[in-house]
């Protein structure tokens, strides 16, 4: 067997000297975008400091970083040198992980957990599609686990069993998809509403279902203008409405008034029967449940979904999420697949049959009591973060019922991405989660503020104006202090 030169010469660089198994890899940043004579994109005034934006460019940076797969040599099964030098880039590719793990804080998952016990099913291609409650012919599966654990968060949002139906989604955004595709075949000429702050797969799921969307107005802390609201309904009063209600907001984490949307809707002459409500609860929909004197999300209240993530506060190590809807709305959009042996019901067709067991044995370990102290500690460590900020003269908003700290924007790129902070305009957030402890916030504090002392150290460049984001109370700015 002949060997193709471009092979072999790239085994050659893969497996040369200069590969180091225990180097931390960093990837590049995405270039500043400038315009053709070199000015920022976007440059705002000259009075105001420039701002650095990061392009966002499909494959820009990848194929630079990628790790080729590339074909074994003739002789691999006696060498062994392909196996090693596989071993040598997970080794290397598990530091990064945990260098990258010390830095994270812009984005809501919970990094602290040891699903150690579960490594020896593995091995097991778990699948479980079709629908949870219907036995397909497929055997490898965890049915009994994900049954469980849709019990579980029934009883949490009050819907008895025989009255709701659900299943374990691969993501937060396919209980959204999910969800909304409920409304619309519950009422197939119903228009969409949703605030501005709304996470964006309830604006993809508008397109994908070629559904009219109206978006509404929010209040300062980014939950929904119930006023705006009233008045875009009375606008539309000939046709059903299908709400999408936060639980929590992407970036500032402020959580809609249920009841005062459920009586915007009652006082605008809309009868239950003449309106969904989903509930994106994808990241506070399982923390509020356990914050004294919160309003309830229960399908006591005409809701009709609510969905949260299995990977942000529970803690799975892969995305996953939880759909639950009233089992009189599921016979809308199921059918029977003699294929399967099952009904098809939800949006993928494999499911990932391994979280549900994460998400069961989390659950067991934790208990509803262990999920509340957690939850207790994010929002005590969320005010002691705010705090801090303002103590150092840093613009800074916390909403109430949220975990979820705004603050200035850092200017520095490398910080940003260093820390691994979401970002949007002017402001930048840390999401406090359970792997979220004193000692780490510390650390960033202590860093951000020296880093600002060089930013701002000379007066040419001033800390940016974030009112008009978190209000004038929340802004430190030289104008608002």
């Amino acid at each position: 067997m002949e060997i193709d030169n471009g092979v072999l010469h790239g085994m050659v660089d893969i497996l040369s000297d200069h590969f180091d198994p225990t180097a931390v890899v960093a990837e590049p940043l995405p270039p500043v975008v400038t315009t053709a004579n070199g000015d920022l994109v976007g440059k705002v005034a000259a009075a105001d400091p420039p701002k650095k934006q990061r392009e966002i460019v499909l494959g820009r940076n990848v194929h630079t970083t990628c790790l080729a797969v590339t074909e074994p040599d003739v002789n691999d099964e006696f060498t062994g040198d392909k196996d090693a030098y596989m071993a040598s880039v997970l080794a290397r590719y598990r530091k990064t992980l945990m260098e990258r793990t010390k830095y994270h804080l812009g984005y809501p998952y919970n990094l602290d957990f040891d699903y150690g016990a579960l490594s020896q099913l593995q091995h097991f291609s778990i699948n479980n599609l079709g629908d949870p409650f219907i036995e397909s012919n497929y055997g490898v599966h965890s049915r009994q686990f994900e049954v469980g654990v849709l019990d579980w968060f029934a009883r949490l949002w009050e819907i008895e069993k025989n009255e709701y139906w659900g299943y374990i989604t691969n993501c937060g955004t396919e209980g959204n998809l999910h969800g909304i595709l409920v409304g619309r075949e519950v009422l197939p000429d119903g228009i969409l509403y949703a605030s501005r702050d709304t996470h964006y797969s309830i604006f993809k799921a508008a397109r994908m279902y070629r559904m009219d969307c109206v978006k509404v107005d929010t209040l300062m802390s980014g939950e929904i203008d119930c006023a705006d609201f009233r008045a875009k309904l009375l606008e539309n009063k000939d046709k059903p409405a299908i709400i999408n209600v936060n639980i929590g907001t992407t970036v500032k984490g402020a959580v809609d008034d249920l009841d005062l949307v459920i009586k915007t809707l009652e006082e605008c002459g809309f009868n239950h029967d003449r309106f969904y409500i989903h509930c994106d609860g994808a990241l506070f929909g399982l923390m509020m449940p356990f914050v004294k004197l919160a309003p309830k999300v229960s399908f006591k209240k005409p809701i009709g979904s609510v969905s949260v993530s299995g990977h942000k506060f529970v803690g799975c190590p892969m995305p996953c999420g939880v759909q639950i809807t009233r089992l009189e709305h599921i016979n809308a959009l199921s059918n029977n697949v003699e294929y399967l042996a099952s009904r098809d019901a939800t949006i993928m067709g494999s499911r990932n049959g391994h979280a549900p067991i994460f998400l069961w044995y989390t659950l067991n370990r934790k208990g509803y009591k262990g999920f509340q102290k957690e939850v207790q500690k994010c929002l005590r460590n969320a005010h002691y973060l705010k705090d801090r900020l303002r103590d150092a003269g840093i613009s800074a908003m916390l909403n109430e019922l949220s975990s979820t700290v705004v603050f200035e924007r850092p200017q520095d790129e490398e910080f940003v991405r260093r820390w691994q902070l979401a970002c949007q305009g002017n402001i930048a957030h840390v999401v406090v989660m359970p792997s979220v402890n004193i000692d780490k916030l510390d650390y960033f504090l202590n860093e951000l503020v020296e880093k600002r002392s060089t930013w701002y150290k000379d007066g040419k460049v001033q800390p940016p104006c974030i009112a008009a984001d978190v209000g004038t109370e929340n802004c430190v700015c030289g104008k608002h202090k």
